[in-house]
């Protein structure tokens, strides 16, 4: 592996929640590989140029072969690393930084101070690298959950106003903030599945439209000037990152330039263990550092110093929804907990509304490939009774996700998850998203409304099949 990578991932590291069924159909040097992606990083040769040489892996040579569904975590490639953050710092370039509720949360657990206080001590280490601001995608997340409310509703009276042919692929809908979840779709599903999945954009390519469609135009600085950097749970969400529906075309300055200059919405991912491993390399004490006020043009905090957000490690999608089409579709307040039911573990849970005797919404949380599969085959096979799914690739969601920062010695991955569980919502109230300032502000001054044509530009994206070439269905003959 290229010295150039990250030097926390190593790929015999990472440990996959799907077991794989086939070698690795990408080869190395033109060798077929025996291996699986589990021990990948020790595949033995006799040609010594192949054991010497680094190995340069681009994200399109990830094809989704039947192991490598959160396998994205191994496949990386330079511009998402440490040294390339390193490298930007260096020159000097504006970088916004755009940090997750759960990575702060994972480095909370790790540093034994609360989730709040990390975001302040972390706002004083990176503007000390030099870093313009330090966001808070919770703000975003929740403009995925408004505009999601809306696609739901829409989807809903659609599919009561078809008959059942006709609204076949309107529900259920399913979330689309999982890259992992994302990739096995487009590359083992097909198009059978695809419609099914919410349209709207995931927390961290929202903020990364807002952040390079938004907020670069108020501060007068082309998109490509700034270098967007998302601290993410999950590597996964580097692959997202890197997708092509996520890259866009720039106005040039430069006459002679015809074709103008591509940027990324997210320029970089970095996950909650790498950050960990940049205090590290930074910062002595970091515990010690002041904590700095924090930028309140995309955090989601209050006038007194709390943060506001929504239950649910995952982005609440199912709980935020079913809410609100509880509301909207039938004059139902709820207030208080929902009542989730576990149904066959505590990562298959359901929750449903009835009317008059009759089950009206009946919405799910599917965690981990195990339930996520048994879904799948509902869906395929016309069996499926969920309005909503709110899937994640992760056992016990995205908490849980590969790059948080791992359980200490003699500390069980069990023990872990309660701390996170614990930890995530400290300090943070509970809020309706759509009475989230922040958000009223971008639709009044640059979205217009829930569901607009703008908004749809902006916040919706579209999946793609991805048809595996006949080269590497041979390949496995």
């Amino acid at each position: 592996m290229s010295e150039k990578f990250s030097a926390t991932l190593r790929i015999g590291d990472l440990s996959d929640f799907i077991a794989p069924s086939q070698a690795c159909i990408v080869s190395l040097k033109g060798l077929k590989s025996n291996s699986t992606k589990h021990d990948k990083a020790e595949v033995s040769s006799s040609n010594k140029q192949l054991q010497t040489d680094p190995v340069k892996i681009s994200l399109k040579d990830c094809l989704a072969c039947s192991g490598c569904v959160t396998s994205a975590e191994t496949v990386m490639l330079e511009k998402q690393s440490l040294d390339e953050f390193l490298s930007n710092v260096s020159k000097g370039k504006p970088i916004i930084i755009s940090l997750s509720p759960q990575s702060r949360t994972s480095l909370a657990v790790h540093f034994g101070i609360s989730p709040l206080q990390v975001f302040k001590k972390l706002t004083t280490f990176l503007k000390s690298l030099g870093v313009k601001a330090v966001f808070d995608t919770s703000c975003s997340r929740d403009l995925t959950l408004i505009e999601s409310c809306n696609e739901f509703i829409t989807r809903y009276k659609y599919s009561q106003s078809m008959d059942d042919e006709s609204c076949k692929s309107s529900l259920p809908m399913i979330s689309s903030a999982c890259p992992g979840w994302i990739c096995y779709a487009e590359k083992q599903l097909g198009s059978y599945i695809l419609p099914y999945i919410s349209s709207v954009k995931s927390p961290q390519q929202t903020i990364g439209s807002i952040v390079k469609h938004h907020v670069c135009q108020e501060l007068g600085l082309r998109p490509d000037e700034v270098y967007h950097v998302t601290v993410m749970p999950c590597y996964d969400k580097k692959l997202e990152a890197s997708r092509d529906d996520f890259v866009f075309q720039v106005e040039s300055r430069d006459e002679t330039c015809e074709n103008g200059l591509r940027t990324m919405e997210v320029d970089s991912v970095l996950t909650s263990g790498e950050v960990l491993e940049l205090i590290q390399l930074k910062a002595e004490d970091f515990k010690a550092l002041e904590e700095s006020p924090l930028d309140r043009m995309l955090t989601n905090v209050n006038e007194e110093g709390h943060l506001y957000g929504v239950s649910g490690g995952s982005g609440g999608y199912a709980e935020t929804i079913f809410r609100y089409a509880a509301k909207t579709l039938f004059g139902r307040d709820i207030n208080g907990p929902l009542d989730f039911r576990t149904v066959r573990n505590s990562d298959f849970q359901e929750v449903n509304l009835e009317v008059e005797g009759k089950t009206v919404l009946k919405f799910a949380l599917c965690y981990g490939f195990r339930n996520l599969q048994n879904v799948v085959r509902k869906i395929k096979s016309g069996k499926c009774d969920y309005h909503f799914l709110e899937i994640m690739a992760c056992p016990a969601g995205c908490l849980n996700g590969g790059g948080q920062i791992k359980s200490m010695a003699g500390q069980s991955p069990k023990e872990l998850i309660q701390l996170l569980e614990a930890a995530y919502m400290e300090n943070v109230l509970v809020a309706d998203p759509f009475k989230n300032p922040l958000v009223k502000s971008l639709y009044d001054e640059w979205l217009e409304q829930p569901g607009s044509q703008k908004a749809k530009r902006f916040m919706h994206t579209d999946y793609h099949p991805v048809v595996k070439s006949i080269t590497s269905q041979l390949h496995n003959w």
